[in-house]
C-alpha cells in the first residue's frame, strides 16, 4: 500500500512542477495604435494610426525571439492624384517597419501577467502608393516615391492572459524606433539622408500555444 501512496504523491508533485514550468512557446500578436514621428521628421510628418503583426518564439521561460511588421497610415499626409484611363486615382503614403530582435520576460501571477523589454534591428521604408480601383488588376504609379533605411528599436510590453489555459492575451506595447532613411523626396521630406525617430504605442490582442 505504501509504495502506491508514495507513487501517487510523487506523480502529484511532478504534475504541480510541470504546471509551474509550463509556458506557451508560440505567440502571435495583432496591435492597433498610433505612431509619433520625431527627430528630422518632426514638423514634416504627423502623428498617425497604425497596425502591427508579430510572432514571438519563447525558447525559454524568460526569453523570446521576435519578428514583426508594422504599418503606419498617412504620416506624410500625401493626398495627390494620378490621372489614368480610369480617371483620377488617389495617391497615399504608408510607413513600414520590420523589427527583428528579442526580449526578456518577467512572468508573474503564475505566468499569467507578463512584463517584458527588449530590442533589436529594424528596417524602415516610407512609400507612396495608389489606391487601386480594383482587386483584379493594378495600375503602375510612375510618380510615386519611396525611401528606406536601417536602424534599431527598443520596446516595453505588458500583457496578461485572460484564460486559465494561457492562450489568449491582451496588453499594451510601447516601441521606439531610431535610424536613418535615404531616397526620393516624400511630401515635405527632402531627398536627403535623415535621422528618423518614431514612438509607436499599440494596444494588442494575442494568441499563444
Amino acid at each position: 500500500m505504501k509504495p502506491i501512496i508514495f507513487s501517487l504523491a510523487l506523480a502529484a508533485v511532478a504534475g504541480v512542477a510541470a504546471a509551474q514550468d509550463y509556458y506557451p512557446r508560440h505567440n502571435f500578436t495583432f496591435g492597433v495604435g498610433a505612431a509619433q514621428p520625431r527627430a528630422d521628421l518632426n514638423g514634416l510628418f504627423k502623428n498617425s494610426p497604425g497596425i502591427s503583426f508579430s510572432y514571438g518564439y519563447r525558447f525559454a521561460r524568460n526569453f523570446q525571439a521576435d519578428a514583426g511588421f508594422e504599418t503606419v497610415f498617412g504620416a506624410a499626409d500625401v493626398r495627390d492624384f494620378l490621372n489614368t484611363e480610369f480617371g483620377p486615382v488617389l495617391i497615399k503614403d504608408y510607413q513600414y517597419f520590420v523589427p527583428l530582435g528579442g526580449r526578456a520576460i518577467l512572468p508573474l501571477i503564475g505566468g499569467r501577467l507578463l512584463f517584458s523589454g527588449g530590442g533589436g534591428g529594424a528596417y524602415m521604408r516610407y512609400s507612396e502608393r495608389l489606391r487601386q480601383p480594383s482587386d483584379f488588376f493594378r495600375i503602375a504609379c510612375p510618380v510615386c516615391t519611396s525611401r528606406s533605411g536601417w536602424g534599431y528599436y527598443a520596446l516595453v510590453d505588458i500583457s496578461t492572459f485572460v484564460d486559465n489555459s494561457q492562450h489568449f492575451r491582451v496588453g499594451v506595447v510601447s516601441k521606439v524606433y531610431r535610424g536613418h532613411t535615404n531616397g526620393e523626396p516624400l511630401a515635405a521630406l527632402p531627398g536627403v539622408r535623415t535621422r528618423d525617430h518614431w514612438v509607436n504605442i499599440m494596444g494588442q490582442v494575442g494568441f499563444s500555444f
